[in-house]
C-alpha cells in the first residue's frame, strides 16, 4: 500500500501548517489528509485518532531542547532565557498554547524536564523547590500566551484600540498602559516573570548558587 508510506514526520509538518491556517479548531482529519493529497485512512497508519495526532504535534513544538545555563550564567538569568523561549516557541504556531495544554509532551519532554531539575538541584534547589520552580514559570508563561492569542483571534482584522478615547473613562488604566505597556505586552510577561523569579528567590533556603 503506497498510501501506508506516507511519512510521519511529513504528516504532522503538515498538520503544524494547517494550524497556522484554520486554527486549533479547524484542524481536522479530512482538512489534512485533503492537504496532504491522501484518504482519511492514509493517516491512522500512523495515528489512531485526533488526539494522537495533537499529542505527537505537541512534541514537535516542544522538541528543541533548552539545555542548562551559559556559561556564567545564573540559575534566575536561565530560567527567564528559558521562559522567554518557550513563549516564543508556543507563538510560532496559531492556537500553539491550546495545542501544548491539551496535549501529551511525551517521554523525549519529560527526559528533559528531568535533566532540568538534575541541574537545579546541583545549584542549590531542592527537587521540590526545582520542581515547583520550573511549574511555576511554565504555567504562568502558557497561560499567559493562552490570553495573548485569545485576544489576537477576536482582534483578527482589526485595529488596536485608541487609548485616547477611553482615557476620560479609564484614566488609571490608560496611564498604567502608556507607561508599562499592555496587559498582554512584552513588557507585561517579562515583569511577571521577574516577580515570579523573585518569589522563587525568596524560598530558596540556603539560596542557590549564582543568586
Amino acid at each position: 500500500m503506497a498510501q501506508k508510506g506516507l511519512a510521519r514526520e511529513t504528516v504532522v509538518r503538515a498538520a503544524l501548517e494547517l494550524l497556522d491556517e484554520v486554527g486549533l479548531d479547524g484542524l481536522t482529519v479530512r482538512r489534512l489528509a485533503a492537504r496532504l493529497g491522501v484518504q482519511n485512512p492514509a493517516l491512522y497508519w500512523h495515528f489512531r485518532n485526533k488526539q494522537e495526532l495533537l499529542d505527537e504535534m505537541t512534541r514537535e513544538l516542544l522538541a528543541p531542547d533548552m539545555g542548562g545555563p551559559h556559561e556564567g550564567e545564573s540559575w534566575r538569568e536561565w530560567l527567564a532565557r528559558r521562559a522567554h523561549r518557550y513563549r516564543r516557541r508556543l507563538l510560532s504556531h496559531r492556537d500553539g498554547a491550546r495545542l501544548v495544554a491539551g496535549g501529551d509532551p511525551g517521554p523525549t519532554v519529560a527526559r528533559a524536564f528531568e535533566k532540568e531539575l538534575e541541574i537545579l538541584t546541583g545549584l542549590g534547589f531542592t527537587p521540590g523547590q526545582g520542581l515547583h520552580a520550573i511549574s511555576s514559570l511554565s504555567h504562568y508563561t502558557l497561560g499567559f500566551v493562552l490570553n495573548e492569542q485569545a485576544r489576537g483571534e477576536r482582534r483578527t482584522g482589526g485595529e488596536a484600540p485608541d487609548l485616547a478615547a477611553y482615557a476620560a473613562e479609564f484614566p488609571l488604566t490608560v496611564a498604567g498602559v502608556r507607561e508599562a505597556g499592555a496587559p498582554a505586552s512584552d513588557e507585561a510577561f517579562s515583569h511577571g516573570l521577574r516577580l515570579i523569579l523573585d518569589g522563587i528567590a525568596g524560598t530558596i533556603d540556603p539560596p542557590a548558587a549564582g543568586l
